[in-house]
């Protein structure tokens, strides 16, 4: 009888089918070559809360993990995995690419051994097999909201886990915003004392009007997000922060009005949806406060990528202040619209002299400075003119990678971003521009979770999942047949639901035909 063939996602890049089986018993011992201990440790951990498995350290164990620098094919990220009926071999050339070869051996094995409970009297064999596999893309990221609903630190743990399982290798935090401010920042105590909560919550789209009258708070504290960011990197995970400024800053201006644009006003954290026209004032505090938050943010958060926001940023406030006309004028702008950019660039150079590089949001595709990575999100047509701009670009195109949008048309879908649906087969087809005649670099894709109608975790998975193994699937191996991308994605469930991901749809929604009354039974 032919071993059992399980449906990976991603599906690697070079896959081959041999007969036979490795089976891993009590008997089975791991061989991490120098080097290479991280990796085995963490397959080890991974493995034996539901196979019960010791799996020990033995230097003539059957079960081989080993870096090897002439592979410099393989790149970053790449492996070689070979599983025969009495040995397996999984080579790198770094050890994170171990860490992804790890996650496909957990592929192979029946999806109970995912559980995080034993699971007793089940085979746990690998199919034989040959892979060799690269990421098509570097970046492959999932940015989840937990300024507008926030989540505890053993929700980011757990999604660092699903990202590693699926290759995903960047999780991005949206710690602020107008509705919440989740950063801690030792000279600034109030941004979560006053910042971090807020009266209650919108209740529908933005502008409703009609709010659920339920008070709202949270923050991480400094340990737990070193913790995360340690935990992330021995899965091969960056922890990419964001703060927003100049707008999206309501919050920080409930705990700090002195750093706005109206003197002697006093405000609350927002509490409705959509883009609020309070921006930090354009003077000198409301500079030397965002590098004195952004220097403890790089003190917890040693990921190269510091993301500012720096989208839908309302100038009007400008326009009416005369100390930021004034600021405008003193720096030879052509007026207030311009203090946007302008902002940026201070805030930007001060990261890159830390070593930095400056990440923002795009609407156009222009108008950021050239030391920045965008995300380009409005339009795909934007990557590209970012891209002939000299940027470093991820796609985050929001018709293909915002999973706030519904994920389909049933009567039964839940509260969503108001708009047509994004379903999985369209998270997918997340296109990249393939034009070389550029001089900036496509870095690679990444879907967002904006939490307004997501507020609890069973919210934030059902949203999420399945179409983010979707994107992780397109990310990694690029484009494929979607009959047979969908029929992994069937498969796959089954790990979804050992892992207790309580995920969305994964077939579309078929509306039942409009009956007459008259058809015969």
């Amino acid at each position: 009888m032919p071993a059992h063939r399980p449906a990976l996602v991603p599906l690697p890049r070079q896959l081959s089918w041999r007969p036979g089986h490795f089976t891993l018993d009590t008997a089975t011992a791991v061989r991490p070559a120098p080097g290479a201990e991280p990796a085995a440790s963490l397959l080890r951990t991974l493995l034996a809360p539901a196979t019960g498995l010791p799996l020990p350290l033995s230097p003539t164990g059957p079960f081989v993990l080993a870096l090897d620098p002439q592979l410099r094919g393989l790149g970053e990220e790449g492996y070689g995995l070979t599983v025969g009926p009495d040995a397996v071999l999984l080579r790198a050339a770094h050890l994170t690419g171990l860490l992804r070869g790890g996650q496909t051996l957990r592929q192979l094995l029946p999806s109970e051994a995912l559980s995080a409970r034993p699971r007793h009297g089940t085979p746990w064999r690998l199919p034989c097999v040959e892979i060799t596999d690269v990421p098509r893309n570097a970046w492959r990221g999932f940015m989840l909201d937990v300024a507008r609903h926030f989540q505890p630190a053993s929700l980011l743990r757990r999604y660092v886990d699903l990202l590693a399982l699926h290759k995903l290798n960047v999780l991005h935090l949206h710690l602020t915003d107008d509705q919440g401010w989740r950063m801690p920042v030792a000279a600034y105590p109030r941004l979560t004392e006053v910042g971090g909560r807020r009266a209650e919550s919108m209740v529908g789209p933005a502008g409703s009007g009609v709010r659920d009258g339920v008070p709202h708070h949270g923050a991480y504290t400094r340990a737990e997000l070193t913790g995360l960011v340690a935990y992330a990197a021995a899965r091969g995970v960056t922890v990419l922060p964001e703060v927003e400024m100049p707008g999206h800053t309501r919050a920080a201006l409930a705990a700090h009005p002195e750093l706005g644009n109206v003197p002697g006003r006093q405000l609350d954290v927002w509490t409705d949806w959509g883009v609020c026209d309070t921006v930090l004032s354009a003077d000198d505090p409301a500079l030397d406060f965002c590098r004195t938050v952004l220097d403890e943010v790089l003190d917890v958060f040693p990921s190269p990528h510091v993301h500012i926001g720096g989208d839908e940023c309302p100038t009007t406030e400008w326009a009416a202040s005369p100390a930021a006309r004034a600021r405008a004028a003193a720096e030879g702008l052509p007026g207030t619209d311009a203090l946007r950019g302008w902002f940026l660039g201070r805030i930007g150079a001060h990261l890159v002299e830390r070593g930095r590089v400056p990440t923002a949001w795009a609407e156009s595709g222009e108008g950021l400075p050239p030391e920045f990575t965008v995300m380009a999100w409005r339009d795909p047509e934007h990557t590209r003119l970012a891209l002939k701009r000299g940027h470093a670009v991820v796609s985050c195109h929001h018709r293909a990678a915002y999973l706030d949008y519904a994920q389909s048309s049933a009567p039964a879908e839940p509260p969503a971003q108001p708009g047509p649906p994004v379903d999985l087969r369209t998270v997918h087809g997340h296109e990249l521009p393939d034009d070389t005649e550029t001089s900036g670099e496509l870095l690679g894709m990444q879907a967002q979770l904006w939490t307004e109608f997501a507020p609890t975790a069973e919210h934030v998975d059902r949203m999420v999942f399945p179409r983010l193994c979707a994107l992780a699937d397109r990310a990694w191996h690029g484009a494929a047949p979607w009959p047979a991308v969908h029929a992994r994605l069937r498969a796959h469930s089954a790990r979804l639901a050992a892992l207790g991901v309580r995920h969305g749809p994964l077939d579309p929604y078929m509306p039942l035909p409009h009956r007459s009354g008259k058809e015969q039974p």
